[in-house]
């Protein structure tokens, strides 16, 4: 079952890579810029990476109810995260059907396994880390945007259901990719000490650590 369910997920990646690859290139959806780029990646390395992705949150967890759930995260944080680095936004057009439909996928699951407690967890999850990053954006809003704090909900979600443990460690991890990559450009020249860095990539990647590796990471 689980070489099934990590075989159709990968195929499913490729379709959802394909189409984050165009929106993200169309972006912003409401015309407001032209021209643009028919595709974001070169064929076909959205689809290589999204197909990827989906397979390896597959491998982790197998065939089970919470899957879904996980892949549509998986999905939307490859559109934001490509959207992000070329505009340094995060449009609430995708984060927050993203949201609701990851909490109602998740509903089905506790449903359908009896897993109410993580679905509580995972309610709980989101709303700690939204509150924590809200905080943080009003204390320092050239650091954090709002869009980042709507992503902070998201991400709860599907960490909150594999433990607080997944949690704590997305958190961190977003914080220590983000911090390296600076240090890396600046090293590199990339980018100046004063230069703004969109963060929704580096929190989509720490919460891909603690879903992928916490396990071996937390011991």
């Amino acid at each position: 079952m689980t070489a099934a369910a990590v075989a159709v997920s990968a195929l499913l990646g490729v379709l959802a890579g394909a189409l984050a690859d165009r929106l993200a290139a169309a972006f912003p959806w409401d015309g407001g810029e032209a021209p643009r780029a028919r595709r974001m990646l070169p064929v076909p390395l959205t689809e290589l990476l999204t197909a990827a992705l989906f397979a390896l949150v597959a491998l982790r967890l197998g065939a089970v109810w919470a899957l879904p759930a996980f892949l549509v995260v998986t999905g939307a944080g490859v559109l934001l995260a490509l959207v992000d680095l070329r505009h340094r936004l995060l449009p609430n057009r995708v984060t927050g059907p993203a949201v609701a439909g990851t909490a109602a996928l998740l509903t089905v699951a506790a449903a359908a396994d009896g897993a109410w407690e993580q679905l509580l967890r995972a309610g709980l999850a989101a709303a700690v880390l939204f509150c924590g990053y809200l905080v943080m954006a009003l204390i320092s809003p050239a650091g954090l945007g709002m869009g980042d704090v709507k992503l902070a909900a998201l991400i709860g979600l599907p960490l909150g259901w594999l433990g607080w443990d997944a949690v704590l460690l997305g958190a961190v991890a977003g914080f220590v990719v983000q911090a390296v990559v600076a240090l890396a450009l600046l090293v590199g020249r990339r980018v100046g000490r004063r230069s703004e860095l969109p963060f929704g990539p580096a929190m989509l990647i720490g919460a891909a650590i603690a879903v992928g590796w916490g396990g071996a990471l937390l011991g």
